[in-house]
């Protein structure tokens, strides 16, 4: 087998912002594996919230080199490579190339059935509160709204949004820019109605501090501090309701698989998310839509441009993958 390691930039769409870093354009590292009549692709986001970069990560690969290029299956992966980007990339390029030599499909891997298109949330940047009402009207496709809010302006950015579009639900993300009192503030809110989920307000290194026992707003979902089965416990007993399940976090398509069986037996509410990336990032977790109650899969849909063979973004709702992209 032969192994290619590129590292790209895409140009976003305007910029994206959260409540810590602001972007124009994204980087990615691409891997495909050739074994001679097929090649499998796969494709991650290094993220400096968790001390990786397309290098580091570039790196980490090519230090299996050998390994991979001996034949190596994604069972074995698991053992090998902690989870992370590096690994959620050869490992959903060892799950395509296997659909490729096997030609079949990722659902037929799994004994699953494709998934219909669903409505996936899309992301609107942190911004003043007139620029983000602004932007929510220009977005009337969709009928999930990801908020990205910072601390001071919260209340102000959600009830901007929330009369711009009573029709919407929203995704309140504050990327761990919150504290308690913020979150219960935000459960009286005006707006609190139109709140699906409140992703992440609590900082990892402080979330231990913040117990939400006797909270009974919008639902709780683990972002940032939900990367394996062994966190789940710990955001239970927090009182989070929901996890955000992502493929550099958890280290890739068969992390994912197992993560989402453990998270529905401990009864968590399951998000599909993405980073922002191209389609070809996106698309393992939108092959496993059905499994989640909210969906969060607009990575490519954020782009200036997307690959060629990207995912369908038609009508607020996300089209599982061709096989052209992946699977």
């Amino acid at each position: 087998m032969n192994l290619t390691i590129k590292i790209e930039s895409w140009p976003i769409r305007g910029h994206f912002t959260i409540s810590r870093s602001s972007l124009t354009d994204v980087k990615v590292v691409t891997v495909e594996i050739f074994n001679g009549t097929a090649i499998g692709r796969g494709e991650c986001r290094p993220y400096a919230r968790y001390n990786e970069t397309p290098e580091i990560v570039a790196a980490q690969i090519e230090a299996q080199r050998a390994t991979i290029e001996s034949g190596l299956s994604a069972e074995k992966l698991q053992r090998l490579m902690p989870a992370g980007a590096a690994r959620n990339a050869l490992d959903c390029a060892l799950w395509d190339l296997r659909c490729k030599v096997e030609k079949t499909s990722i659902w037929d891997l799994i004994g699953a059935a494709r998934p219909s298109p669903h409505p996936t949330a899309f992301t609107l940047s942190v911004d003043t509160p007139d620029a983000m009402a602004h932007a929510a009207k220009k977005a009337l496709n969709f009928k999930i709204l990801k908020l990205k809010v910072d601390r001071k302006r919260v209340a102000r950015q959600l009830q901007a949004v929330a009369e711009a579009r009573p029709d919407c639900r929203f995704i309140v993300d504050a990327n761990e820019a919150l504290l308690s009192p913020d979150v219960y503030a935000l459960a009286q809110h005006k707006a609190h109605t139109q709140i699906a989920m409140i992703e992440q307000p609590i900082h990892d290194k402080l979330i231990n501090e913040h117990s939400f026992h006797d909270y009974n707003g919008p639902p709780l979902c683990a972002d940032e501090s939900i990367h394996n089965v062994d966190d789940l416990q710990r955001l239970k007993a927090l009182g989070y309701k929901a996890v955000n399940i992502k493929l550099d976090k958890c280290g890739g398509f068969s992390g994912a698989l197992k993560l989402i069986k453990a998270a529905k037996e401990q009864g968590f509410l399951l998000m599909g998310g993405c980073m922002l990336s191209t389609s070809l990032a996106v698309a393992p977790m939108a092959a496993l839509m059905d499994n989640f109650d909210v969906i969060d899969l607009d990575g490519g849909a954020l782009l200036e441009k997307d690959r060629k063979e990207g995912l369908i973004y038609e009508n607020g709702k996300v089209h599982p993958p061709s096989p052209q992209l992946w699977g």
